[in-house]
């Protein structure tokens, strides 16, 4: 997946644009701020807390992404696993995760070290997909590529997309006062159906279901009736969760 999110970084950020910019906007980024930014990607998000004047950094699991982050520039950028990685304590003001905090392996150990490393009053802005069943453009994906079938389990990137669930795991690992924004925005497969067809083929949720080369015509048609003068455009639904570090 590092190679397709390199090669199509353009196309990731471009995907999301409207949910960003409410991300962006709930963050508040001030100058002087010590920003964390988890998964970062290519870096999108990092950089932009560096433009508001933050002192920004970026973390991913990703060699490949976080190479592309730095070939791109903007801010610093680490190859790290927030599970793990000590972080000097109390030392940033603002944690960032914009698609990024889903993938965690154990989250109870990444949310308490991220609390940790938060100073007091600190806060935590997340973007997270909400769960599957509401969002159009996995019903889009899955109908064209194994129509008639079952869809199989979730994948780890709607792991919070339950509110309940989200909120008892941020409030164990030591958050308090969340709250949840929904957002009700198209996301962009890309210009046209030939560029979104190729787009969604390396996405895992498509792999996961064996795609061949007839279910990748049907999705390219599927994606034609979807064409609009802004893009390939598919109804989508996610969360920007906001909480603060609860000890003194």
């Amino acid at each position: 997946m590092s190679e397709h999110r390199v090669r199509f970084a353009a196309l990731f950020d471009a995907e999301v644009r409207p949910h960003n910019e409410r991300f962006r906007a709930a963050a508040a980024v001030q100058p002087g701020e010590d920003v964390l930014d988890v998964g970062c990607g290519t870096g999108e998000s990092t950089r932009e807390a560096a433009q508001a004047g933050a002192n920004a950094l970026g973390v991913d699991v990703s060699e490949q992404a976080i190479g592309k982050a730095r070939e791109l520039g903007g801010a610093s950028f680490e190859v790290a696993d927030v599970q793990a990685r000590e972080f000097p304590a109390a030392a940033f003001d603002v944690v960032l995760s914009r698609f990024g905090a889903m993938f965690f392996a154990d989250p109870p150990a990444a949310f308490a070290n991220l609390a940790r490393a938060l100073r007091p009053g600190g806060r935590l802005v997340l973007l997270v997909w909400q769960e599957r069943a509401r969002n159009e453009w996995y019903s889009v994906l899955h109908d064209a590529v194994a129509p008639g079938t079952t869809p199989p389990p979730g994948g780890p990137h709607f792991s919070l997309g339950d509110r309940d669930h989200t909120d008892a795991l941020l409030r164990a690992a030591g958050f308090g006062d969340v709250e949840f924004t929904e957002l009700r925005e198209p996301v962009c497969y890309g210009p046209d159906a030939a560029t979104a067809c190729e787009f969604a083929l390396g996405l895992k949720d498509v792999q996961e279901l064996r795609p061949t080369d007839e279910a990748a015509t049907r999705l390219r048609e599927a994606f034609t009736a979807y064409e609009t003068p802004d893009g390939v455009l598919l109804g989508a639904r996610t969360w920007i969760v906001t909480a603060r570090v609860s000890r003194a």
